[in-house]
């Protein structure tokens, strides 16, 4: 998927109906088709928001925005469930691979990941310090070496749990574009073989999604992605 530039209202991430109708493979005007003969469905604030006025028109001043959109005295932006309920409508198996990408890639994605457990992270450092203290005396030596062997315990636990952060998901998402754009040409080919390939790194990693791999197994998830041999559909 190509670089979108977020959108985001009351901390939720939007798309417009020219991205959305793109990344869905159809056009505006079948989102706006769609929407008009459901209309009672879509929540706004839920699912949609309108933007118009004032407000749309600060919108058009903070950011570059297509020429399309210029003279547009109604802008729709639509959440992850706005964006379910059109795929709902389309029901093409593009539309809803084109849905699970944009939640993965969009919707979900977070640019500063927080490393997990900072906590723990914070009481090697206590750790460390204290032993640091007490170093050099003989009535608690015994104590001292408790000391580093929890602080190596903790250390490995850290270790063992720390995620992929942003940089290490860029690079295990450039070897899946580049491993199915190896095996075909075809859109629709390829749009079925993403979902095929991050479904089954998310069962051989035991992970819900592809960024909850481990750190310490990306050069493993990255050996896997590069030998992998798509299903043959018959």
């Amino acid at each position: 998927m190509k670089h979108l530039q977020p959108i985001e209202i009351n901390g939720q991430r939007l798309l417009n109906t020219a991205h959305l109708a793109e990344s869905f493979g159809t056009d505006t005007k079948i989102i706006n088709r769609n929407f008009q003969r459901n209309a009672e469905r879509y929540i706004q604030g839920k699912h949609y928001y309108a933007l118009t006025g004032e407000e749309l028109k600060a919108f058009k001043g903070s950011r570059q925005i297509d020429d399309s959109l210029k003279f547009t005295s109604v802008l729709y932006l639509w959440t992850e469930k706005g964006a379910w309920l059109h795929a709902k409508s389309l029901n093409t198996d593009l539309a809803w691979d084109a849905y699970e990408m944009l939640v993965d890639e969009y919707y979900h994605i977070r640019e500063n990941k927080v490393v997990p457990l900072s906590k723990d992270k914070a009481l090697v450092t206590v750790l460390r310090t204290t032993a640091d203290l007490v170093e050099g005396h003989e009535s608690i030596v015994k104590e001292q070496e408790e000391l580093k062997k929890l602080i190596t315990h903790v250390n490995h636990k850290v270790e063992q749990q720390i995620t992929l952060d942003h940089g290490e998901q860029r690079r295990l998402q450039k070897g899946v574009a580049h491993k199915v754009y190896q095996c075909t040409a075809d859109k629709k080919e390829a749009a079925r073989l993403f979902k095929e390939l991050y479904r089954e790194i998310k069962d051989r990693f035991g992970v819900a999604s592809y960024k909850d791999v481990k750190r310490k197994e990306l050069q493993s998830a990255l050996r896997y992605i590069e030998n992998w041999i798509p299903r043959k559909v018959s």
